[in-house]
């Protein structure tokens, strides 16, 4: 078995608490404040449909499409199972948003600086040997954390259990090649909002298939691409240069 980690969500022991999105924002150092939707300060957040409440989060693609369309290696997938993301490589292109097949990815438009924002599943604290935050504070076990296949298989004990409970289907475990994020549920997906019309294989798959035929207009945007980082960059630098003789030049100018 992997040793790749996961979430699994049962939708039918969730009270709507918002302890998840609560501990999620403390961890992350995001504003407080209770979100109903995915923002750049709310990395999770629950929707209602009819009594049922249903958790929003990024799914943690094992083959992430995030990651093969951006042309600067700004997210990756680690060995753990998070898809996170490197502020400092990122030209804010958001082809990200526009790949997502489940729509996640948040950019902060107001700000001077901004970012694109999605939950990184508590990377830091897996590498200490730690839960989620989010499954670390749910009072109910509707959010577990564990290895995916190990949870896969206590899923489908779960269904097994109580076949007149649960759609007979792990959200999460097929769609677009896998995910991190699996689900449960009482109703049917989607009657929940959920992108139930996802192919199996990876989008990244099928994206090089069609790329590979066009390698001269792929090069050639790469660079291009590139070319807008280091030009960005290297903007910023010359700013902070000029800013630096200036105040060098008027410190002189009070010693004298």
């Amino acid at each position: 078995m992997s040793t790749k980690k996961a979430l699994l969500i049962d939708l039918t022991l969730c009270v709507g608490c918002n302890a998840c999105q609560a501990a999620c924002k403390e961890v992350n150092k995001l504003p407080g404040d209770e979100e109903k939707t995915l923002s750049p300060t709310a990395y999770t957040a629950l929707d209602e449909y009819d009594g049922v409440f249903v958790r929003r989060m990024c799914q943690h693609c094992d083959d992430p499409t995030c990651a093969s369309v951006c042309p600067v290696g700004a997210f990756t997938k680690t060995a753990e199972g998070p898809v996170v993301y490197d502020v400092d490589k990122c030209i804010g292109c958001r082809y990200c948003m526009q790949a997502c097949p489940f729509q996640v990815p948040r950019y902060e438009w107001s700000s001077t600086y901004p970012r694109v924002q999605k939950c990184v599943m508590c990377h830091e604290r897996l590498a200490q040997g730690l839960p989620t935050a989010c499954s670390e504070a749910c009072p109910t076990g509707a959010t577990k954390f564990g290895d995916r296949d190990e949870l896969i298989k206590e899923a489908y004990e779960r269904m097994n259990a109580e076949p007149g409970k649960y759609v007979p289907k792990i959200y999460g475990e097929h769609e677009v090649g896998g995910t991190s994020v699996l689900y449960l549920s009482s109703v049917p997906f989607e009657n929940l909002g959920f992108h139930t019309q996802l192919q199996t294989t990876p989008l990244p798959q099928l994206t090089w298939n069609a790329l590979s035929k066009i390698p001269g207009i792929v090069s050639v945007g790469g660079v291009m691409l590139f070319g807008i980082w280091w030009i960005t960059n290297r903007r910023e630098e010359v700013k902070k240069f000029e800013q630096r003789m200036n105040d060098r030049q008027q410190n002189n100018g009070s010693e004298n």
